[in-house]
């Protein structure tokens, strides 16, 4: 059974830093596509990032390009999320997921994915 666990969230001024992990267990997901997905209250679940290290694919949102990078580590089996000059607009809880399938087209579609972590709390003050 596959499980995500995510971790790393927190709370932090604009400008500042965090670096989320998910850590997958159950499995060696380094050939799935996984991806950072994140909710804000009141609103919907919006695609971030996502990377597939087998083909070389990594995409991101517009409102994180230049400011986030997703990364694999396949000898840890760990999933980052590097998130740099933060926003207050990107407070949300952050999950990761994936798919036994490669990314492409769909990476931004939250159905495309079949695992979930549980998520974890970004908070970022003005």
């Amino acid at each position: 059974q596959v499980q995500l666990v995510e971790s790393g969230g927190g709370s932090v001024q604009a400008g500042g830093s965090l670096r989320l992990s998910c850590a997958a267990s159950g499995v060696d997901y380094s050939t799935y596509c996984k991806g950072w997905f994140r909710q804000a209250p009141g609103k919907e679940r919006e695609a971030v990032a996502a990377i597939y290290t087998g083909g070389g694919f990594t995409a991101y949102a517009d409102s994180v390009k230049g400011r986030f990078t997703i990364s694999h580590d396949n000898a840890k089996n760990l999933l980052y999320l590097q998130m740099n000059s933060l926003k207050h607009e990107d407070t949300a809880m952050y999950y990761c997921a994936a798919t036994r399938r490669g990314c492409g087209t769909a990476w931004y579609l939250d159905w495309y994915y079949g695992y979930w972590g549980q998520g974890t709390q970004v908070t970022v003050s003005s």
